[in-house]
């Protein structure tokens, strides 16, 4: 249970923060965002906050924002249609009833003659409970067509994503993985802060009980100025002797609080890869800094980022199958392992997580971010887009290979850690 929980709470930190760079970026742009989604499939839960309308579904392989312009759920009142129409304190339609207006007594009921609730905010038609003649009525920009009981907010152009610059498209889809990177420089930030900074200086960190350091009267804290009468300068050479004398007798020269002190250890051995080496039950020296923190968050995510970089390239030359690469059955299985090492380490297997799904993002691969802003490059290189319905038809295409890629190495997964 306790690795559900992990993979339920790293998946939706990932999902959610790259899911809200898009939300964030989108609306700075001024593009109306219907829909933020957790997850696919039927939903479980929604609730609407100001425009958008926030959700969680039942299949947990990724999310969405779904805005305007850009979705499926363009209403088109044409020539001739019965609609019901109601109004503000304005005197502006701000509800437009498309079906079963039996249900809304006090609406205006008008056989349409033209509407255009994209550019002009207008529809134009005859009452039906007056001999008139045709009239106009003025539009709200937030008024809601009304379809089986369900509301949903009209779309001015300039509310639409394709009424933006070329750089807010950008921006709004490039937010995504950038907020991945973030989330991953947060978490090892917040790592470093809490668990400490592994230091170079010749410093005794934590001693175990049973470690042979512990033994001969080593504490946590003492300074090691030599050893067997060799200097000490980092605590790369404290490590280095060690290793090097498996039961052999070591004449620490230390000093503590001030006073100077020679203990004899004898260091344990133990073999490691083959080899015989010395420990004697001591970590390296940790330190606790707020601007260090920061620092190793950059260093980190930077040195996750490269190697990432370098398997991707091992994957362009052939040198990486697809029998190595995981679906959420895979990821679950590392969660599971990584979970027994402790927090420390699934946290960080959180940022390294997060680092990969905003890589894997920005390639130039159709239906993914970078698929969109390879066609923006596109645009910016002709000056002007292309169709909407051939670019629609290869992001299309492009989904349907990567659920089938998906499918794949799901199957893989269930066959290596199942069958």
């Amino acid at each position: 249970m306790s690795t559900v929980i992990a993979f339920i709470v790293i998946f939706g930190a990932l999902v959610i923060f790259h899911e809200l760079g898009h939300l964030i970026f989108a609306k700075r742009a001024g593009i109306l965002c219907r829909e933020f989604a957790i997850g696919m499939g039927p939903k479980v839960f929604s609730h609407k906050f100001g425009e958008t309308i926030y959700t969680i579904r039942l299949l947990p392989i990724g999310g969405f924002v779904r805005m305007a312009g850009e979705d499926p759920e363009t209403v088109e009142i044409k020539p001739g249609y019965r609609i019901g129409l109601m109004f503000d304190s304005n005197n502006k339609v701000d509800k437009i009833i498309l079906n079963n207006k039996e249900k809304y007594p006090n609406c205006r009921v008008i056989e349409v003659e033209h509407a255009d609730i994209e550019h002009e905010l207008v529809i134009k038609g005859y009452p039906e409970d007056e001999e008139e003649s045709l009239q106009t009525f003025r539009v709200s920009k937030t008024a809601v067509t009304i379809e089986n009981g369900l509301e949903s907010q009209i779309a001015p152009y300039n509310r639409q994503f394709a009424s933006k610059t070329l750089a807010q498209r950008t921006m709004a889809i490039f937010a995504g993985p950038m907020m991945n990177f973030v989330l991953a420089f947060i978490v090892f930030v917040i790592i470093a802060l809490l668990q400490g900074i592994p230091t170079n200086e010749p410093k005794l960190g934590e001693i175990t009980a049973d470690g042979a350091a512990n033994a001969a009267g080593l504490l946590k804290g003492d300074i090691v100025h030599s050893i067997n009468g060799a200097e000490i300068s980092s605590w790369s050479d404290v490590v280095e002797i060690i290793r090097e004398n498996p039961n052999e007798n070591l004449d620490f020269s230390i000093s503590r609080n001030g006073e100077e002190k020679e203990i004899v250890v004898t260091p344990k051995e133990q073999t490691v890869e083959g080899d015989k080496i010395g420990i004697i039950g001591v970590y390296s020296p940790i330190e606790k800094s707020p601007l260090k923190a920061i620092t190793t968050g950059f260093t980190e995510t930077y040195f996750w980022t490269k190697q990432i970089f370098m398997m991707l390239g091992q994957l362009v030359t052939g040198q990486f199958s697809i029998d190595m690469l995981s679906g959420p059955v895979g990821i679950y299985e590392s969660t599971a392992t990584v979970a027994k090492s402790g927090i420390y380490y699934l946290m960080k297997w959180a940022g390294i997580l997060s680092i990969n799904l905003g890589i894997m993002n920005l390639l130039p691969i159709p239906a993914l971010d970078g698929g969109r802003l390879m066609f923006f490059a596109v645009e910016a290189v002709r000056g002007k887009p292309i169709d909407r319905h051939k670019e629609g038809m290869v992001h299309f295409i492009g989904f349907a290979l990567l659920m089938l890629l998906m499918l794949v190495v799901t199957w893989n997964d269930i066959q290596r850690f199942f069958l």
